[in-house]
C-alpha cells in the first residue's frame, strides 16, 4: 500500500531533519521524503499532516504485555492496539510473564502470536534466570537465536552477583543488552512509595533511593567487567543520573545506557494526593531533587530514552491501599503526549530531542535499522497534532488496563495516524 503523507513538519534525529515536506511510504519502506513529491497517482491513500508532526514510530524499550498467563490484565492484541493508538510501532515485551519467557519455544510463543495479531512489532525479551528465580541461568543461546532483542530479569535484580556477572558474559557473546531493573529487595522491605515526609504523612512504608543507586552501581561495575551491553530501566534517582553522566564523561555512553519514564520526569511524591494505588509504581515517584536531575540528563543528553514500564493491572489489583496493591501504571496510551507537554512545551527538549530519546536511540540500542525517516529504512511513521489540547481519558484506552494517575490530565500530543509497515495500524477518526 503506498501512502503520501503530505505538508508535516518532518522531524528525523538520525539526519537531524527538521523540515516541513512530505513522506512517501510503500512495501514497508520509506520510499521519497522531500519538500514537495509527485505522488498522489501512486499513493492509495494521501494523509493531510499540515500543522502536524510526522515522526518515526516510536520505539519502547519496557512494556508489560502480560502474555501468557496474565491476559486478564493486557494481552498482546490490546497491547499491541495501546501502542498504536499511542503511536508506539514497536516494543519490548518484559518476561515477566506466567509462566517465566526463559526458554525459546515461550519466546517463539510470544513472536507468533504477534505476527497473527499485532499490527505493530512486538520483541520479546528473555529472563536472565529460570523462573526469574535468581539462581539457574535460563536458555540464553537458545533465546538468542529465537530472536530475543534484550535479556531482563524486570521486575526484580539477579541479587546474586555470581550468576548475573556470569550472564552478562553470555549477553556479550550473544551480542544482546542487559535491561536492568535495579532494586535491592532486601532494602526495600515492605515499602510501597518514596521514603519521605509524604510517606509519613500517609503513614506508608518507603523505598529509600539507596535500593536502586545501590543494584546500579554493581550493574554499572560488572557491565564494564565482562563488556556486555547494560541498559539501565525506569531510572527514578538523582543518583543514578548522576552515575550516567559519569559514564558518559568516562566514554562508556553508548554500552550503557539509561532510560527515564514520563511518570518520573512529570510527577513527584508531593503530587500523591492520599493513598491511591494508582500512584504505586515501582521504582517510586521521588523527590522534586531527582526529578530536575533526571531531566536534566535528558536535556544534556547522559540518560538518552525514554520509554513508558507499562503495567496494566485489572481493577481489583488496584483497589485498596498502596500497602497491598501491585505496583506499575499504563503508559502507552500517554508518553508520547506527557513528553511533548511536559519537555518540549516548556522548552527543555526540542522537538528533535524527543524524537531522538523515543525513537533513534531506542533503535541504536536494540541495532534496528528502524527510528529513522530515511529513505529505504523501515516505514514506521506517525502524524500527531500538537496544536490542540485534549484530557487524558483511561475510559477510552484501547489497553485493558486503566490504571493511572493521569486521568484528566490536559496535554497536547495527540496520535492522527501510525503507520507501521507501511500499513494503517491506527487512525484517529
Amino acid at each position: 500500500m503506498g501512502i503520501l503523507i503530505r505538508g508535516g513538519r518532518i522531524l528525523d534525529a538520525a539526519t537531524n531533519t527538521d523540515m516541513t515536506g512530505d513522506v512517501y511510504v510503500e512495501d514497508g519502506v520509506i520510499r521519497k521524503i522531500g519538500e514537495h513529491i509527485e505522488m498522489e497517482e501512486l499513493a492509495d491513500r494521501v494523509i493531510d499532516a499540515a500543522g502536524c508532526l510526522v515522526m518515526p514510530g516510536i520505539i519502547d524499550l519496557h512494556v508489560h504485555l502480560r502474555d501468557p498467563g496474565q491476559t486478564d490484565k493486557e494481552d498482546i492484541e490490546t497491547g499491541s492496539q495501546a501502542a498504536a493508538h499511542g503511536g508506539v510501532t514497536t516494543v519490548v515485551a518484559m518476561p515477566n510473564t506466567s509462566p517465566v519467557i526463559d526458554n525459546p519455544d515461550r519466546v517463539n510463543y510470544v513472536h507468533n502470536k504477534a505476527a497473527q495479531v499485532s499490527g505493530i512489532h512486538v520483541l520479546q525479551a528473555g529472563a536472565i534466570t529460570k523462573g526469574e528465580n535468581g539462581t539457574e541461568l535460563a536458555d540464553i543461546w537458545g533465546m538468542a537465536r529465537a530472536g530475543i532483542p534484550a535479556l531482563s530479569e524486570d521486575g526484580k535484580s539477579v541479587m546474586n552477583s555470581r550468576v548475573y556477572k556470569d550472564a552478562m558474559k553470555i549477553a556479550a557473546e550473544c551480542g544482546i543488552p542487559v535491561f536492568a531493573h535495579c532494586e535491592d529487595i532486601d532494602l526495600r522491605g515492605n515499602g510501597c512509595m518514596n521514603e519521605d515526609k509524604n510517606a509519613e504523612r500517609l503513614r506508608l512504608p518507603g523505598i529509600c533511593n539507596s535500593v536502586e543507586d545501590v543494584i546500579a552501581a554493581r550493574d554499572i561495575l560488572l557491565a564494564v567487567e565482562t563488556g556486555a551491553r547494560l541498559h539501565l530501566c525506569h531510572c527514578s534517582t538523582r543518583g543514578v543520573a548522576k552515575m550516567m553522566k559519569y559514564v558518559e564523561e568516562a566514554g562508556l555512553g553508548k554500552q550503557i545506557t539509561a532510560e527515564v519514564c514520563p511518570h518520573h520526569f512529570t510527577l513527584t511524591s508531593d503530587d500523591i494526593p492520599r493513598d491511591d494505588p494508582n500512584y504505586k509504581m515501582n521504582p517510586p515517584l521521588r523527590a522534586r531533587e531527582d526529578v530536575d536531575a533526571l531531566i536534566k540528563g535528558l536535556k544534556e543528553g547522559y540518560i538518552k530514552v525514554i520509554s513508558t514500564d507499562h503495567a496494566p493491572h485489572t481493577a481489583k489489583d488496584k483497589t485498596g491501599s498502596m500497602r497491598n496493591t501491585a505496583f506499575g501504571i499504563v503508559g502507552l496510551e500517554t508518553s508520547l503526549a506527557l513528553t511533548y507537554t511536559e519537555l518540549v512545551e516548556k522548552g527543555i527538549l526540542t522537538p528533535l530531542q524527543m524524537v531522538e530519546k523515543m525513537c533513534w536511540n531506542p533503535a541504536q540500542i536494540l541495532r534496528l535499522d528502524s527510528g529513522t525517516l530515511q529513505e529505504g529504512h523501515p516505514a514506521d511513521v506517525i502524524v500527531v497534532n500538537v496544536e490542540d489540547e485534549y484530557a487524558i481519558d483511561k475510559n477510552a484506552f484501547a489497553s485493558k488496563g486503566k490504571n493511572t494517575p493521569f486521568h484528566g490530565k490536559k496535554v497536547k500530543g495527540k496520535v492522527l495516524y501510525t503507520i507501521c509497515d507501511s500499513k494503517i495500524a491506527y487512525e484517529n477518526a
